[in-house]
C-alpha cells in the first residue's frame, strides 16, 4: 500500500498482484541466516553454545555490549530471553555478572577466562560457515552484495528514524 507522505521514496520491484516469496528478497535473506545459523551452531555444538548463547558471548568479547540492555537492544531481543540466555552462559561458568562500582543499580557483564577462550573460536566458525556459503561467488561480487545489503540496511535504519520520528509528532 503507498502513501503520499511516505518519509523516504520506494523502488518498485514489488506489487501485490505479482507478489511471490520466492523472489522475495526478505524470505531469500531468511533463508540465508537460517542456513548460516544451523551451520554455526552445528560446529559450536562441542562447545555446548546455541546461537542464543554464542551470539551475546561473541559481543561481549568484542567489546560492543557490557550489560543484558544493551545486549538486548543490540540483538533485537527481548530483555527476558537475553536474561535466560545470560544465565545459561554464567551457569556453565562463561559469563559473570558485576555489579558496577559507580551505579549500584547496574549490573556488568564481563567474560570469564573460559568465555574468552570459547569466544575466541567463534570468528573462525563464522569465517568458515560464511565462506562455504559464498562458494563460487568472486571477490567483486562478493564486495558488491555486502555494499547492496549495507545499502538496504542503511534504508531500512532511514525508514525507521523517519516513521519514529512521523509518529512522535501529531498530525
Amino acid at each position: 500500500m503507498s502513501s503520499t507522505n511516505d518519509p523516504l521514496p520506494r523502488a518498485d520491484f514489488y506489487s501485490a498482484e505479482g507478489y511471490s516469496q520466492e523472489e522475495s528478497v526478505g524470505s531469500v535473506l531468511k533463508g540465508v541466516i537460517g542456513s548460516i545459523t544451523h551451520q554455526v551452531d552445528r560446529r559450536l555444538v562441542d562447545h555446548d553454545l546455541t546461537h542464543a548463547q554464542w551470539v551475546p558471548l561473541f559481543k561481549l568479547a568484542h567489546g560492543e555490549c557490557g550489560t543484558v540492555a544493551e545486549l538486548a537492544r543490540t540483538l533485537q531481543s527481548d530483555p527476558g530471553a537475553m536474561t535466560r540466555a545470560l544465565d545459561r552462559l554464567e551457569a556453565k561458568g562463561l559469563v559473570a555478572r558485576v555489579r558496577s562500582s559507580e551505579d549500584r543499580r547496574v549490573v556488568n557483564l564481563e567474560l570469564t577466562e573460559a568465555g574468552r577462550e570459547v569466544a575466541a573460536v567463534v570468528p573462525a566458525v563464522l569465517a568458515e560457515v560464511l565462506n562455504l556459503h559464498l562458494a563460487g561467488f568472486s571477490k567483486e561480487e562478493w564486495r558488491a552484495l555486502l555494499s547492496m545489503l549495507k545499502r538496504m540496511r542503511a534504508n531500512g535504519e532511514a525508514l525507521r528514524a523517519a516513521t519514529a520520528n512521523n509518529s512522535a509528532t501529531p498530525d
